[in-house]
């Protein structure tokens, strides 16, 4: 099997059986997940969702968040992991957001990267959710899953990332990341893959090989 034709056949079966796929943080406006996709850092959207409503209630502009002290955001977000460092992250991004951008959450993939806390992923992620870009951001869960799959042999997230623009059309991105992730959260998890119940193993390179003992 060719690699288009594993992205064809993989793509053609989440259109068909999963047609809504969408980010499983709750956010009100673009401010409001950028938050929760910094929070979300090696950390459970579950986990988020807990956090953020009383973040948001608390602190409900950039303005607000820009001006507060660490110790009145850290009791906000003390559960997360690594807190002391989100929370610096957090005042940081939103000053800089008032300062560079009039508090309006740019569009652009190098201006999100500029704001403390937001890499490439995080970047291509409220790209891709609020301004619908055709990008795709690449975490734990898309990585594994690609490699999986056999969607991309790359060796860094930016490398999957590329590969898996290159094969998957422009329109259908957005929702891409959408179904990698999900899928890897609860089909194609990490220590124990649930293969028995999954409709990609026609098309998946590792079940292949494992069934033909070349794994």
């Amino acid at each position: 099997m060719t690699r288009k034709e594993r992205f064809a056949g993989i793509v053609d079966w989440f259109e068909k059986n999963v047609p809504i796929a969408e980010t499983e943080l709750h956010y009100g406006n673009p401010y409001q997940l950028l938050v929760a996709v910094i929070l979300s850092a090696q950390c459970t959207d579950r986990r988020v969702n807990i956090v953020t409503p009383p973040l948001f209630e608390r602190f409900p502009t950039p303005q607000d968040l820009a001006s507060a002290s660490f110790d009145e955001v850290y009791p906000y977000v003390k559960s997360v992991s690594y807190p002391n460092s989100k929370t610096e992250h957090l005042i940081a991004m939103a000053q800089k957001l008032l300062a560079d951008f009039n508090g309006e959450v740019p569009s652009d993939i190098d201006a999100l990267m500029t704001l403390p806390g937001v890499g490439r992923k995080t970047a291509n992620v409220i790209a891709s959710v609020v301004y619908d870009k055709p990008v795709i951001a690449v975490d734990t869960h898309v990585f594994r899953v690609s490699h999986r799959l056999g969607l991309s042999n790359g060796k860094t997230p930016l490398e999957v990332e590329r590969d898996l623009e290159r094969h998957i059309p422009e329109h259908l991105r957005a929702r891409s990341h959408h179904w990698l992730i999900l899928h890897g959260r609860y089909t194609c998890t990490a220590r124990a893959p649930k293969c028995a119940a999954c409709g990609l193993t026609d098309w998946c390179k590792q079940y292949a090989e494992e069934a033909a003992g070349t794994r």
